[in-house]
This record gives structure tokens, C-alpha cells and sequence, in this order.
């Protein structure tokens, strides 16, 4: 299993704003999109996750802008196991134009809930092995890997 899974998207039209960029709210739906296709990618599809009890919650996103997209840009959402804890765990997040110029790279933080409402749980075997070991996002070729 790969560390690095990338979700190829391309801008939509109603995605830009009057800047002629892609407006800053769609790239946490980028971000999402590429968080359940990571997942099911790695053997956990939502709906599988969802009928053993579990959820998951976006606690905290952080995000650093490089470069604006435009409409009909083609790009990569690439995403990676950032940190695993008891009931939380981080991905990592790229989106890179042309396969290798990073626009944007974010971090997110989710929380493990049960889905009958009862609160945050203890990270449950079949989402640990569905993240795999944590492996950082290099960022924009300089080989360091995100803090």
C-alpha cells in the first residue's frame, strides 16, 4: 500500500470567484473529496465505516495558499497519514497543477465519534489499518516534510 494517495480533480466554473481563482472555502471540499477516496482506496469505504458505528468529525484545518487555480485546471489532490493518536488522527493534504507544483498544502485533524451520537471513541482497528503508518506530505520538491 502506497503512503500517497492523489485524487485527480479539475476546477470547475462555479468553483472560481471574482478573482478568477478558485474561491479558499472549495479547497476543504477538495480536501474531503480526497479524505473518503483515500479511504476506500485503502479498504475502508464511508458507508463500511459507517455501519461499524463509526464516524469521523473535522476538528481543525489549517491551510497555506501558493498559487491560485483557475477554471478547467487539472490537479491532484494528494493526501498521506500525517499522525495517529487514541481518538484523533491528521492528514496531510497537497494539491499540486501538473502533477508537481503544490498550490496548496493543509493539514486536518478528525476525531473518531460513534455514530449513534454517544461521543468521540478510541480509533477502532479497521481505521487504523485503513491510514496505515503516518508518512508526511513532502512539500514543493524541497524534501522536507511538512511540520
Amino acid at each position: 500500500m502506497g503512503d500517497v494517495f492523489t485524487l485527480p480533480l479539475t476546477v470547475r466554473y462555479m468553483e472560481v470567484d471574482a478573482q478568477g481563482v478558485v474561491f479558499n472555502g472549495w479547497y476543504l471540499t477538495y480536501f474531503d473529496e480526497a479524505m473518503s477516496a483515500f479511504l476506500t482506496a485503502r479498504g475502508l469505504p464511508y458507508q463500511k465505516m459507517l455501519e461499524s458505528g463509526h464516524d469521523v468529525q473535522l476538528v481543525r484545518s489549517e491551510i497555506d495558499w501558493r498559487a491560485g487555480l483557475r477554471w478547467q485546471d487539472s490537479v491532484e489532490v494528494a493526501v498521506s497519514t500525517a499522525r495517529i493518536g487514541r481518538t484523533s488522527f491528521a492528514l496531510d493534504f497537497e494539491v499540486r497543477r501538473d502533477g508537481h507544483e503544490v498550490t496548496c498544502a493543509g493539514r486536518t485533524v478528525y476525531v473518531v465519534v460513534a455514530t449513534d451520537g454517544s461521543g468521540k471513541r478510541e480509533i477502532p482497528p479497521l481505521i487504523a489499518e485503513a491510514l496505515g503508518e503516518p508518512a508526511p506530505l513532502h512539500t514543493g520538491g524541497s524534501g522536507t516534510p511538512r511540520s
